[in-house]
């Protein structure tokens, strides 16, 4: 569990919302219990409760919160936006960003309440809602955005499933601001979201744990820029025999943003990634893709009238390897991962050869394949700390996220909306299936392990 551990060479930036096990606990729906942090676990990581009355170093945006300006959005967006790496943001926790943060995560959020889980509708495993009314009917109607598109996926994965039906599944959508809200945000953000696993498919592919070049720009391959094969298949297999006639996921995302931001040329502009476990893997491809084919360039080198790039990542995986995470940060990629530290799909893949593999080297060593063969985390991290006894799925919930982001002073109990699933003994089951399947899961036990180590602390 090294990734638990603050390393300095990491340029992260932390900030803990730690839940007292002393603490009166409220439940809306069952009752629950906060466990104390393990000492040795994360007693590195230093513990900071946001609170509204937060004040930042940054200059411009401490002034404004100590005179109670702490909605100015319009005033600040870039920095919210991490231009600055969220410095002095993050640790405390500035009002603004929580905001925003909150913000997105309910637009991926959507995502899920918009889903159709019921086998027998003819929209199955595709979104309930035509675009235009989709955020209307999850409760969404005064988001501030447009939705323009659907995005649909295919895993090149071979596996039987239910009624025999297409592998392409709805898995998230672009929209962009109106008028009034790019007026109170300062700028027209492009929004992109992404939905996290449900299919057996997204099971299997999330479990895909190889590394492979990404090679996203054909006119410079960068071989040593790798990632995770799963979510690369994802991202990039097309199905061209399905009723959606679909495109790759790849395709259908970078023809959309050109075609928004062409039309919104000549206005200040955001584009802003957001995604929940496999959708943060997506949403973090889809930057470094748009970002390495330069689509958010306003002439031919990086400056600081590019476009910018955000990820905003709930519970997410590690994409890809050092190389990736460096390639990343040339590009001005900026991503703020938020994560349970008790959240084991943050630590996957790479259980063991990650970026803290310098660390049990010496810190001093380095070798050709640690850049080439360990996963990495990219980008700044804001770490929350939550854990349910009575229900250890709710570590990786997104709206346990956010709600323990709407009340960060308090250990409360949640009533989770949406979906409902028993998380890790899903995953666990699936694994077992790919198994009899006779599917190669290279990190098979690794991931076993990961379930197991959720499941050990209920008692």
């Amino acid at each position: 569990m090294a990734s638990k551990v603050l390393m300095p060479s990491l340029n992260l930036k932390h900030g803990t919302f730690p839940l007292n096990n002393e603490a009166q606990i409220q439940s809306h729906s069952f009752g629950q219990v906060c466990l104390p942090k393990k000492t040795g676990l994360s007693s590195s990581r230093q513990s900071v409760v946001a609170n509204n009355s937060a004040v930042t170093a940054v200059p411009a945006m401490a002034a404004a919160a100590s005179t109670g300006i702490c909605s100015s959005l319009s005033r600040f967006w870039r920095e919210v936006q991490g231009s600055t790496n969220w410095e002095n943001l993050v640790e405390p926790l500035h009002p603004l960003l929580r905001k925003e943060i909150i913000r997105y995560g309910e637009l991926v959020a959507a995502c899920y309440k918009a889903f159709d889980l019921d086998s027998n509708s003819k929209r199955y495993l595709n979104c309930k809602y035509g675009k235009k009314s989709m955020l209307r009917e999850v409760g969404m109607e005064n988001s501030g955005y447009e939705v323009t598109k659907y995005i649909y996926a295919t895993p090149d994965v071979n596996i039987p499933i239910q009624n025999g039906a297409s592998c392409g599944r709805w898995i998230g959508y672009v929209a962009v601001s109106s008028d009034e809200e790019t007026r109170r945000i300062g700028r027209r953000d492009v929004l992109v979201t992404f939905r996290g696993t449900v299919t057996n498919h997204e099971w299997v592919t999330n479990f895909m744990s190889s590394l492979t070049p990404a090679r996203l720009d054909p006119h410079h391959e960068r071989p040593e820029v790798k990632v995770e094969s799963g979510f690369l298949s994802l991202y990039t297999s097309e199905e061209a025999d399905s009723k959606f006639g679909l495109e790759s996921c790849r395709e259908q995302l970078l023809s959309e943003v050109s075609r928004l931001l062409n039309k919104h040329k000549g206005e200040d502009i955001s584009i802003t990634l957001a995604g929940h476990s496999m959708g943060s893997a997506l949403a973090l491809l889809l930057a470094y893709d748009i970002a390495e084919l330069g689509l958010n360039k306003k002439n031919n080198s990086i400056s600081d009238n590019d476009i910018p790039i955000t990820v905003f990542s709930f519970g997410g995986p590690r994409v890809g390897n050092s190389s990736f995470k460096q390639r990343c940060e040339e590009l001005g990629v900026k991503v703020l991962r938020i994560v349970n530290i008790n959240d084991p799909i943050t630590k996957l893949p790479g259980v063991f050869l990650n970026e803290n593999i310098r660390v049990f080297l010496g810190g001093k060593l380095e070798l050709p394949w640690i850049s080439c063969s360990c996963y990495s985390h990219v980008g700044v991290e804001l770490v929350l700390d939550f854990f349910n006894v009575q229900n250890p799925s709710c570590v990786h919930d997104l709206e346990t996220y956010i709600s323990l982001l709407k009340l960060p002073k308090r250990c409360l109990g949640i009533q989770k909306e949406g979906l409902n699933f028993d998380f890790l003994n899903r995953a666990r089951d699936l694994i077992l299936s790919a198994q009899n399947l006779n599917i190669n899961l290279p990190w098979k036990d690794a991931a076993i392990n990961m379930v197991n180590i959720v499941q050990s602390q209920r008692t």
